[in-house]
This record gives structure tokens, sequence and C-alpha cells, in this order.
């Protein structure tokens, strides 16, 4: 029997095991910044085994889980994420959250859940394979700046030869992979912007300095950087998602107007190019409306890049498991959400896979970070044995 033939026959028999994790950190999710007993979890799982576990790595409550082969050779970092969603739970689920208005609305449940099996199953067998694995269980994947920098940052996979993980979505059937290769998530910067005018009333228009048609204004005027600034082949979006502090009466011209919102891009220099452009047409806006300006723009999320070579690779040896404990498996266009998981991979080669959950008999799924949220748990064990088909490959080549 192969090395991935008893690496999966030890997946299934824990595939029980799994899914009755991923429910229990279902009915108790932490939000990003505050998973302390989440990562209590993790560690206590590790409590029994000869593996080095290290806690509180970088700004948070990361933990990496150093697995040993028999002899030195390859390191392969795996990842999972562990955070949940200030989400109000809407699902009719036995195991729902016990903690009102957080939800493992992204799946990080199953992430975590799948990836203990793998890496117990991986440990089990540890007298039959050569390197060092290390298990990545990152915390705070939801909210900038994350937790993946500065578990890069800290120096612990500063060994790494190559990165995998994995995603959970609903959206498209169970059974089915898809990625993209090269540029395949995007890049994220988010900003605030508060325009200060001058309120009064409303019959008197030109004694105020009118934040509120500065703000309208300026939603508009900014799409221009995208449809006329940048490259039509480029994939740019700025999104304004908030319009605060403008409720008021019938007769009162609005004071302030606080504007946020979210820019994704999928090449990386089109970052600073974009914050260029928004700083000039702020500045106008002063000017043209006679308003104060304070801007607040983050930088966040890289581009995330599945290298073209190691995709390739995953492709061909998942292709292999077609009709096995696979349907599919899909190169696709990339996706605009972002995804911190591109931090590892600036520092080592590797892949970031999305596995289809759609749950039996439901025909259009509930999208990651609804209230609604629910995966087939089927894919938990397609998860495992995908990304440990990958390792087992990858620490053997």
């Amino acid at each position: 029997m192969s090395l991935k033939e008893k690496l999966f026959k030890k997946l299934e028999e824990k595939e029980n095991k799994m899914i009755d994790i991923r429910r229990h950190l279902h009915q108790y999710p932490e939000l990003s910044f505050k998973e302390e007993k989440t990562a209590q979890f993790i560690a206590d799982f590790y409590k029994d085994k000869d593996v080095k576990v290290t806690t509180h790595v970088g700004n948070g409550y990361g933990i990496i889980a150093e697995i040993n082969g028999k002899n030195k050779g390859k390191t392969i970092g795996l990842r999972a994420d562990f955070d949940a969603l200030p989400v109000t739970e809407e699902t009719d689920l036995p195991f729902k959250s016990k903690n009102e208005g957080v939800m493992h609305a992204c799946g990080h449940d199953a992430h975590t859940a799948y990836m203990l099996i793998l890496a117990e199953s991986l440990y089990e067998l540890r007298d039959e394979w050569d390197g060092t694995i290390k298990i990545i269980h990152q915390h705070a994947e939801e909210v900038p700046p994350g937790g993946a920098k500065s578990i890069v940052e800290s120096g612990i996979l500063d060994d790494l030869d190559e990165v995998y993980g994995a995603h959970v979505f609903p959206m498209f059937d169970t059974g089915v992979i898809q990625f993209a290769t090269g540029n395949a998530m995007a890049g994220c910067s988010n900003f605030d912007l508060v325009i200060q005018g001058s309120g009064g009333h409303g019959g008197l228009p030109h004694k105020t300095r009118d934040a509120l048609v500065a703000a309208s204004y300026f939603i508009t005027n900014i799409q221009t950087i995208v449809s006329r600034n940048m490259n039509p082949l480029d994939m740019t979006v700025i999104s304004i998602t908030s319009f605060e502090d403008a409720t008021g009466g019938y007769n009162v011209v609005q004071d302030k107007v606080t504007l946020r919102g979210t820019v994704r891009y999928l090449q990386e220099e089109n970052k600073e190019f974009v914050y260029e452009r928004f700083k000039d047409m702020v500045e106008g806006l002063e000017k043209a409306f006679d308003v104060q300006c304070d801007l607040n723009y983050d930088f966040h999320f890289p581009v995330l890049y599945n290298h073209p070579k190691e995709s390739e690779h995953v492709r061909e040896l998942l292709k292999n498991s077609i009709g096995d404990y696979l349907t599919d498996v899909q190169v696709t266009e990339p996706l605009t959400g972002s995804e911190d998981f591109a931090y590892y991979l600036q520092k080592a080669p590797g892949t970031y896979i999305n596995v289809g959950a759609k749950p039996d008999g439901v025909e259009v799924a509930y999208q990651n970070h609804h209230p609604k949220f629910e995966i087939n748990e089927k894919s938990l064990l397609i998860c495992a044995k995908s990304i440990g088909e990958i390792t087992v490959d990858r620490i053997e080549a």
C-alpha cells in the first residue's frame, strides 16, 4: 500500500471525528484577534503528540505545529485559518453558533477541522516520509492587517520550500476543485474619507458648504480612476460601501459625511497608482466644494499569486483523482476577493485551491459571509485528501 493510500485510509476512518471537530468549532466562533479559546483547543489537540508547537506566533493567536518525518528533507507549509465573522447566524443547524453575533460564516471551522485530522494522520505516518511539514493555524484572516503577514515576518517559516492551502466555497458543486494560476485573487486596500463642510438651513444653501453634495460628486467621479485612468485589460474595482453621518431633517444641510469603501486590483503595481489618483481627487474635492477632507487609506492584502509551475503540477496531480474523490478539477478566472494567504506565496512557491462545498439538494447556495451560510460536510474529507495528496507528492519529490 502506497503512502497516499495509507493516508487516505486514515482520513476516511477519521471523517466523523473531523466533522465533530468542525461542529464544535462552529458552535463557539471567535472574532479575529480574539480567538483565545479556539487557539487553546488547537494547541490541546497536539498535546499527546511528539510535535513541536509554537503558540502566539505573529500579532495574535497564530500556531505553528511542526511535524518531522523519518529523515531530513523538504519543508512543506500547510495553512488553515480559524477566525469567525461578526455575523448573527440564521441557519437551523443543531450546532449553530452559541456566541451571539459571531458566526463561522466563511468555513474557517471546516478548514481547521480538516487540517487537524490531516496533521494527525501525517503524524501517525511520520516514519514513512522524509522532511518537515509545518501546519500553519492562522488567526485573523478576516480583518486587516490579518495574521499571515506577521506570521511570515516572525521568521518561523523561513525554511519553507513550498506552501499550500484550501478554502471551501458552497457556490459550486461538492467534488469540484477550482483555482486560477498566476494572479489568482485580488489585492485589497480600504479607505475612510471624512468630508467636513458647514451645515445650515436647506432654504439657504449659499450660506452652507454642503458635505452631502460634495460626497455625492466624489462617489461618481472616483469611478473615472478605473474608466479613464486604468488599462482596460487590467482588473481594478473601487467600491464605496458606506455613506454615513448624512441623516437629518427636510430642511437641514448636512455638516459632515463619512464615506467608506474598498479597492481591489489584480496587478500589484496598480496599488500605488490608484492611491495617488485617489489623493489627487480628494484634494480637488476640497477646492471645488470648499470642504475639508480627512483621508485614511490603508494598503492591506497583496495580490495572491498562484505560482504557475506548482499550480500546473497540482492540476495534473489532482486530475488523476477525478472519479475517485473528485468530480472535476478546473482552472478558472481569478477571483476579486482577497486572501492574506498571499503573504505565504510571497515567501515560498505554492498554490491556493478552492474546494466546492454546495449542500446536497441545493440549487443556489448562500455564499460566504451570509448569515445563512452552510457547507456540505463531505467537503472536509475532500479538503483533507486533496491537500494530503499534494503534500505526499511534494514531500516525496
